[in-house]
């Protein structure tokens, strides 16, 4: 059994030099390795072209999972990758090759980006969330909504604490951004940690529903 990830940057493994912004899936623990092959910038369509797809599927075997979170780029490219066009269509195939290995694919609409306004959370990728929401439905397949969770867990902390999630370097801390950095999409560990523990939780509770067994208390997992 294997955990393969396929997403963008808020998945993907960190650069070094640019710690501790990273993504949740070198965080993932599980009772099982985990492959991530996410990348910064990534698209559905240019995990395709790179051969990250390839790469991913050639080594799935049958009983492992592989879980697919993109979006936040997606949206970047509205003519090819529309929520309810491109997009789903290339995720719609992501489910196909996966299933076709005899392997559990599980996707997850995007984390969101933490913008306030007030105390309230400000939605900023329109209708990709519900695009994944209603191909989960369509097609059976497990989801774990970490656009509700992640805009939950800014609310819950507020608009001060909820910074320490992401990454918002003052000037002279870090020395890959000597001037200071105030950035509300990436992650620092801190943040990166919370939203792996929710994933993999939110795995364990599926796990569980496809062991006959219904998923509890698990706030954002339609499986």
């Amino acid at each position: 059994m294997t955990y393969h990830l396929a997403g963008d940057s808020t998945v993907a493994p960190p650069k070094p030099e640019e710690l501790p912004m990273t993504g949740w899936g070198s965080y993932l623990e599980m009772d099982a390795p985990t492959r991530n092959l996410a990348f910064g910038g990534a698209t559905t369509e240019s995990f395709i072209e790179s051969g990250s797809w390839s790469e991913l599927l050639g080594a799935v075997e049958a009983g492992d999972t592989v879980v697919i979170q993109f979006g936040h780029n997606d949206q970047k490219q509205p003519e090819l990758l529309a929520a309810r066009g491109g997009y789903a269509d290339r995720l719609r195939g992501f489910v196909a090759d996966v299933r076709g290995r005899d392997a559990t694919a599980v996707l997850c609409t995007s984390c969101e980006r933490r913008w306030f306004d007030g105390d309230r959370v400000i939605p900023t990728h329109g209708d990709y969330p519900n695009a994944v929401r209603d191909l989960a439905h369509e097609l059976d397949a497990p989801l774990i909504d970490l656009t509700a969770f992640t805009t939950w867990l800014y609310e819950d902390l507020g608009p001060e604490a909820s910074v320490a999630l992401l990454s918002h370097f003052a000037p002279g801390e870090h020395p890959v951004w000597p001037e200071g950095l105030v950035d509300d999409t990436h992650f620092h560990e801190r943040g990166a940690r919370r939203i792996a523990a929710f994933v993999a939780k939110s795995l364990r509770a599926i796990e569980r529903r496809d062991g006959d067994q219904a998923p509890k208390g698990v706030p954002g997992v339609v499986a």
